[in-house]
């Protein structure tokens, strides 16, 4: 049975109950050697020109999965067996919580969208810490995305991030600073230069594991550029450029809550990651994520600037081969264009 036809099968399902047997299966399969070994012969590919050290680890390919997949680390042990070089795991919080109501997951298959006002719902983060534990080091790059609980006051949100940093420095590869989710209130209004002083100075206090900033794609340019330099000159190691965008007005039929991400996220996210890119490629590590959906997309990310990109939406309409895929693909544009070594496109657009 090839994804076309298995699609038809999963979409009869609302998004969430969809995402939840997808879950299920990649955590058994996570426990089942030979089923790995299946999905390797299947959706991978091993080559020595994709591979890159950044962010004092190696990433054997520039093609990760974005942060809210894998929310509680239960798929984790099978995600490389898909062929991703690296993985964010979260959002997580301090402490449990169920999210918002529901329905809050809408997928609009014509568009390959995705309409998603999760909140942040996930185990917390003494589960999360026991699944990673049991893992960490693995056998590729893992971060972990990290938020303040709904119930956290702004005036607080410091202490939510300062003890999750304490408590994942030791189990994972990099950290993630989600600050640009449209789903928990008041969170986009902590992207200011002062919190974000702030949060960086403490948390470079705590850690010299590598912590990076995601960002919104809704901020007016100069603002976004301004934050991204408060995050740097604050010793941030990275910018992930975007999260989900509140711009309704790119979808016919979206709703008037939540954050639309997939295709038509995409010319707006590669907008603002370009304007990053121009202001801060070789100052600092870029990670694009944003309707990144083919090979042809991954590489105009990369050379714009981007060490790494990052896919969510694209999984579900694309399936397991997305990874195998956009790899392979860019392999043969390398090769077209006469690149020896994945760092030699990375910003060739730049030079």
């Amino acid at each position: 049975m090839n994804y076309d036809d298995l699609k038809k099968w999963i979409f009869k399902f609302d998004p969430e109950t969809a995402h939840n047997i997808v879950e299920k299966a990649l955590h058994i399969s996570g426990n089942l050697p030979f089923v790995l070994n299946l999905l390797k012969k299947n959706f991978t590919i091993e080559d020595d020109r994709l591979s890159q050290k950044l962010l004092n680890t190696t990433f054997p390919n520039p093609v990760g999965l974005a942060a809210g997949f894998d929310k509680n680390a239960t798929m984790i042990k099978a995600l490389p067996y898909l062929g991703f070089g690296f993985a964010e795991v979260g959002t997580v919080t301090p402490y449990p919580q169920k999210g918002n109501p529901k329905p809050r997951l809408f997928r609009f298959p014509k568009e390959e969208s995705v309409q998603n006002a999760m909140g942040f719902n996930n185990d917390g983060s003494d589960r999360l810490k026991e699944r990673l534990e049991k893992i960490y080091p693995f056998i590729f790059p893992i971060g972990v995305n990290i938020g303040k609980n709904k119930t956290t006051p702004e005036e607080m949100a410091i202490e939510d991030y300062k003890l999750l940093i304490e408590k994942f420095k030791d189990i994972c590869d990099f950290m993630v600073i989600n600050i640009s989710s449209p789903n928990t209130p008041g969170l986009r209004d902590l992207q200011n230069e002062t919190f974000i002083k702030e949060l960086f100075t403490k948390a470079k206090s705590l850690t010299d594991k590598p912590i990076l900033l995601k960002i919104a794609p809704d901020m007016e340019i100069d603002k976004a550029l301004s934050l991204c330099q408060s995050a740097i000159d604050n010793k941030a190691d990275g910018i992930i450029a975007t999260n989900t965008t509140m711009d309704y007005s790119l979808l016919k039929e979206a709703k008037n809550f939540g954050g639309l991400s997939g295709k038509v996220l995409k010319e707006k996210s590669y907008l603002m990651f370009e304007e990053i890119a121009k202001a801060f490629f070789k100052k600092t590590t870029l990670i694009s994520v944003g309707g990144i959906d083919s090979a042809n997309e991954a590489y105009k990310r990369l050379k714009a600037g981007a060490s790494l990109i990052e896919v969510y939406t694209a999984l579900i309409f694309k399936g397991p081969s997305l990874a195998k895929n956009i790899n392979k693909g860019i392999l043969e544009l390398m090769q077209k264009e006469g690149f020896k070594d994945i760092t030699e496109v990375i910003g060739s657009d730049r030079r």
